[in-house]
């Protein structure tokens, strides 16, 4: 018969049961931060090899710039380094500072240095650089990370997107970078810089994409790629990696208010970049696509006015005579919504849409007319050297005058001004008191050609029009400031 064997138990205590939850508790939690900062660690970037293998291609380039005219009349510094060193501190600072009548150094005006980035797209030497960093240069040269120093010649210049293509002399199987396509750029994805800020050469610098598509007030036909990495004066021309190594863009401006870098910067596209530079390359210049329309962004009040559910698209405010846009006919007052199958979202999306679209190419406009949607095709012409406006500014009365509910008094057009400024007809603002006008921006020498979409040519289509607006709801106004056309959002 088995023996029954009696197994004594001890209970622990419950504050030694504490104890041991609370230890493994506590063991848990160190091995899961220990754990998450192993992850976060592997997970950040490495660039070391990358910087390893693009470096070669990435140049520093150096300018000089001869001082032209100028001349003071007073011969040059009267003085020698030696005899200056002797002077009091006040005169030194007179005879060198940039306000010196003899040029700010003995012996006359000294010549103009300057440094920046660039980097080689071709084995035979053609280099990438911003227009800012060679303009009037007399002088260029460019030194690569072995410490060659190279002469090179400026092929050409597009200032419109601040690039410029340089040649070094004999040039022979140099290193090149790997371009790649930023228009597959994603927003938060991580890119590195290398250049040469303030002199120190071969800096690198990291950051993310911030955005795309930027536009900025002086380049509108440049979509910028806005970055976090920082950049500073020298990095200028210099290309903009990806995590594979290829070149998305050229950076080529800082937002600032000290300067120096404050987090926003901004490149050119790469696919952008590489287009002007085969057009130089291949034929000198650059020629870019042109439709002659003067457009503005939709707000919201506009998008309720035009019918829009949501703001978006291009307003034309203007159609330039004799340009491709009135060949197609398109109309003041459409909203562009789509080019070639593109959603335009935002009104600066459009000029580089059309401006790297071949000239002699037709493209498909879908258009907001009256409500509805409609398609139209144009042939993009070549846009011009520079833009033809016309301006004048309103003169005296012509009688009729009338004073509207809107808070404004009113003229008849005189035919010789609505002949200048190429419209039909309209009616000039003369004054203007606190009302729905004035709260929408309408400001005297105002011509308003247009109201909730219906024209204005006379002073009894502006008494018409006024009557049957509808009262609280946005309506849009269109008038021509200085020969620029501009629509307005007015509440009556």
């Amino acid at each position: 018969m088995p023996r029954e064997i009696t197994v004594a138990t001890r209970t622990l205590p419950a504050f030694r049961i504490d104890r041991v939850l609370s230890a493994l508790l506590m063991m848990s939690v160190m091995v899961m931060v220990f754990w998450s900062q192993g992850v976060a660690a592997r997970s950040l970037p490495d660039f070391t090899g990358l910087v390893e293998e693009n470096s070669g291609a990435v140049v520093n380039i150096s300018t000089t710039t001869e001082p032209k005219g100028g001349n003071t009349g007073f011969g040059g510094m009267p003085f020698d380094e030696r005899q200056l060193e002797q002077m009091p501190e006040f005169f030194q600072h007179f005879f060198r500072g940039p306000q010196s009548p003899f040029g700010g150094s003995p012996g006359g005006a000294q010549p103009r240095r300057s440094m920046g980035s660039g980097f080689i797209v071709s084995s035979d030497g053609y280099v990438l650089t911003n227009n800012h960093v060679v303009e009037g240069a007399d002088e260029i040269v460019v030194r690569l990370n072995d410490r060659r120093e190279l002469p090179a010649k400026l092929v050409g210049t597009d200032p419109r997107s601040d690039m410029a293509v340089l040649k070094i002399e004999d040039g022979d199987d140099l290193p090149v970078v790997k371009v790649g396509k930023s228009r597959d750029l994603k927003v938060g994805e991580w890119v590195f810089a290398i250049g040469s800020p303030f002199g120190f050469d071969y800096t690198v610098t990291a950051g993310i994409v911030s955005a795309l598509g930027r536009s900025l007030p002086s380049e509108n036909y440049v979509p910028f790629i806005q970055t976090d990495v920082a950049i500073n004066p020298g990095n200028s021309g210099g290309p903009l990696f990806n995590m594979d190594g290829e070149v998305v863009g050229i950076n080529s401006q800082i937002y600032t208010r000290s300067g120096g870098f404050m987090g926003v910067s901004f490149a050119i596209p790469i696919d952008d970049a590489m287009n002007v530079f085969r057009q130089i390359r291949d034929k000198g210049m650059v020629s870019r696509g042109w439709l002659g329309v003067l457009i503005q962004e939709v707000n919201r009040d506009l998008a309720e006015s035009f019918g829009l559910k949501r703001p978006r698209g291009a307003l034309v405010a203007e159609v330039m005579e004799g340009s491709p846009a009135e060949e197609a006919g398109l109309q003041s007052g459409d909203i562009v919504l789509e080019y070639d199958g593109d959603e335009v979202q935002f009104s600066s999306d459009l000029p580089p849409m059309v401006g790297r679209t071949p000239v002699g190419e037709t493209a498909r406009l879908t258009v907001l007319r009256g409500g509805e949607e409609v398609t139209l095709e144009v042939e993009i012409g070549q846009l011009p050297d520079e833009a033809q406006a016309q301006s004048q500014a309103p003169a005296g009365n012509n009688g009729g005058s009338s004073s509207a509910p809107l808070g404004m008094t009113i003229e008849p057009l005189p035919a010789e001004l609505a002949d200048s400024l190429g419209v039909p007809g309209g009616v000039v603002v003369t004054d203007i008191g606190r009302g729905p006008a004035f709260e929408a921006g309408i400001r005297p020498k105002d011509v308003i050609t247009e109201i909730n979409r219906r024209e204005i040519r006379s002073v009894a289509d502006f008494r018409e029009v006024v009557a049957s607006l509808p009262e609280g709801r946005a309506v849009s106004v269109r008038i021509v400031r200085q020969g620029r056309a501009l629509y307005l959002v007015m509440k009556p």
